[in-house]
């Protein structure tokens, strides 16, 4: 189970019992976000609890308001509990048998209703959670596309998603996990479509998880579903993106969301997934597949062209007469090695420094770095211009990949590669290549290689990943998701 069994506590017809309870066990009394409204309704003793920011104030008057003027319109005192559970001007009221039931639904945002005399009460969902409008992304913006994205509030990313999908089918499961933090995790599907195996593992590794809290919510989850280990390729995909997330819900995906995240987690994923981008989708056939192949030669230049260059300039006599250009025309103060990694995790102090800076100093930084790095560190001897050229390159292909963790995984990759060709030269940068591809391949996510459609090889799948096809012209859904329907459209 997700949470360790607990031993269920009967509500107690006496509500002091209760209300002892409560004290003890959340600290009603010395918590002041938590509160208790005690009403004498048809000469019974009526109390409510409520936790101040996740509750809507208005909706909790508003029940007040009914609940008190059954004194001036109902005498039938044997029948309080039916009377006021009629009263209560709600869509979700639910009875609830027990005490830890009624803790959890309190300290989820629910108000908890106990009645003299009664073994039962009743919760009523008036959570309104403190969070922000959807807004665009700004890891995933677009040109032309919706401009609306998930936020913190796991109620509004459903809802954002069903509005794409209206399917009776589309499927929400909602799993609490974490002893202490119970944070509500789904589990989105649509039930025709996914592979119910697919399903049926992921609830079940959801449901294994042992910790007391997710603070770190869908990152933490990703962690305990596919145990990357120190792995650095990503394994699942996130993405802000509601119109993102339903196209894979309608391929045979299977979305993970968790409350307090703005992205969610798509499952299972390839390395092909995570160079898709929006864009390409927005745009026509023929220039999203430009955009795909440009993005393809940016990813590549962020992995392999430092080490090629680094190979050309240790060894020139592997460059044809018209490409002897290439490699630095005067000697340096440091062997090109340093440079190379100097300049490289530089860019990398730029990047978290931009993350970590105000806004309106951002710009300020860039100008610095911009003086400091292009300028100065050339005249002063400490880079060769050409060095600062291909590290750009490299920087450039780096942020054109779309999925930010692959971009950090292939900088890593890139190192050992740079590494390979300093040690062993030729034979480094052919064997650092095999490796790489070899420790692609060996990866899996959720059962499913890493490297599909490329390796096991799919000419069909791995056309449609060189050309965006058209919409009309795409009616198979991927195989490696094991989808039960196949066809995305009738034939």
């Amino acid at each position: 189970m997700a949470t360790k069994q607990k031993n269920h506590i009967p509500i107690s017809e006496k509500l002091s019992d209760n209300e002892n309870f409560f004290k003890e066990k959340i600290g009603v009394g010395t918590s002041f976000d938590l509160g208790i409204r005690k009403l004498k309704v048809l000469n019974k003793e009526v109390h409510i609890y409520y936790c101040n920011g996740l509750c809507d104030t208005q909706f909790i008057i508003e029940l007040l308001k009914e609940i008190v003027d059954i004194n001036d319109s109902e005498r039938q005192r044997a029948q309080a509990k039916q009377i006021i559970e009629n009263r209560l001007i709600h869509h979700q009221v639910t009875p609830v048998e027990s005490l830890d039931e009624a803790v959890d639904q309190l300290l989820s945002g629910l108000i908890v209703i106990f009645i003299e005399g009664e073994s039962s009460g009743f919760v009523v969902d008036v959570r309104s959670y403190p969070g922000r409008q959807p807004e665009e992304p700004d890891t995933e913006k677009v040109v032309r596309g919706a401009r609306d994205g998930y936020v913190e509030n796991i109620i509004v990313n459903t809802a954002l998603t069903r509005r794409r999908i209206r399917d009776e089918r589309l499927r929400y499961e909602i799993i609490h996990v974490g002893e202490r933090s119970k944070t509500d995790i789904c589990i989105a599907y649509i039930k025709d479509v996914a592979d119910p195996g697919l399903v049926e593992l992921i609830r079940k590794e959801l449901k294994a998880i042992q910790i007391d809290g997710l603070t770190m919510a869908d990152k933490t989850v990703e962690e305990f579903l596919v145990k990357q280990g120190y792995n650095p390729y990503p394994l699942v995909r996130y993405t802000e993106r509601p119109d993102v997330a339903a196209t894979h819900l309608l391929e045979g995906h299977v979305i993970i969301m968790v409350d307090t995240s703005p992205s969610v987690i798509i499952t299972p994923t390839t390395f092909f997934h995570h160079v898709q981008h929006a864009e390409e989708y927005r745009q026509s056939p023929a220039i999203g597949t430009f955009v795909r192949w440009v993005r393809f030669i940016g990813i590549l230049a962020s992995i392999f062209l430092l080490p090629l260059w680094y190979l050309f300039v240790i060894e020139p006599s592997l460059l044809p007469e018209k490409l002897s250009y290439i490699g630095p025309n005067e000697k340096a103060n440091i062997p090109t090695i340093v440079q190379l990694f100097i300049a490289d995790i530089g860019v990398e102090f730029l990047r978290m420094a931009a993350i970590h800076t105000p806004t309106p100093l951002s710009t300020a930084m860039g100008l610095i770095a911009a003086v400091l790095i292009g300028e100065i560190a050339i005249k002063v001897g400490l880079f060769v211009p050409e060095v600062i050229l291909y590290i750009s390159i490299s920087a450039i292909g780096s942020f054109a990949t779309p999925s930010y963790e692959l971009s950090i995984a292939n900088k890593i990759a890139r190192l050992f590669l740079l590494l390979a060709v300093a040690f062993f030269k030729v034979p480094g940068f052919v064997i650092g290549v095999t490796v790489y591809i070899l420790l692609l391949i060996q990866i899996r996510s959720l059962n499913t290689p890493y490297l599909w459609p490329f390796i096991p090889f799919n000419p069909s799948a791995f056309l449609q990943i060189l050309i965006r096809r058209s919409v009309p012209g795409s009616k198979v859904r991927p195989s490696i998701v094991h989808p039960q329907n196949p066809q995305k459209q009738p034939t």
